[in-house]
């Protein structure tokens, strides 16, 4: 099993940045990508940023520019610093960890969750 530890949710005006982070522990050799999914009420879950052991990224397209994911893989952790927020991103975000991106939003690790709300 893997046991994903998230944090750096919070509120922020738009335009304005945060840096989420997710630590893994567990059964990690099992791990090839890790990544961030959002969802919003009412809204379908979305891959919002994912990256692998090798460095290979990929990024929604409404976030491309302003997200920037990276790894440490002595860590096992990722961080997401998202600039430039906008209402648009308040939404529960979750680490997931998987082998493969493709899959990624759908686990098969999930952390708890951290609330990020872009207001004013």
């Amino acid at each position: 099993q893997v046991q994903l530890v998230e944090s750096g949710g919070g509120l922020v005006q738009p335009g304005g940045s945060l840096r989420l982070s997710c630590a893994a522990s567990g059964s990690i050799f099992s791990i090839n990508a890790m990544g961030w999914s959002r969802q919003a009420p009412g809204k379908e879950r979305e891959l919002v940023a994912a990256i692998t052991r090798g460095g290979s990224t990929n990024y929604a397209e409404s976030v491309k520019g302003r997200f920037t994911i990276s790894r440490d893989n002595a860590k096992n952790t990722v961080y997401l610093q998202m600039n430039s927020l906008k209402p648009e991103d308040t939404a529960v975000y979750y680490c997931n960890a998987g082998p493969y991106i493709a899959t990624l939003h759908g686990g098969p690790y999930w952390g708890q969750g951290t609330q990020v709300t872009v207001s004013s």
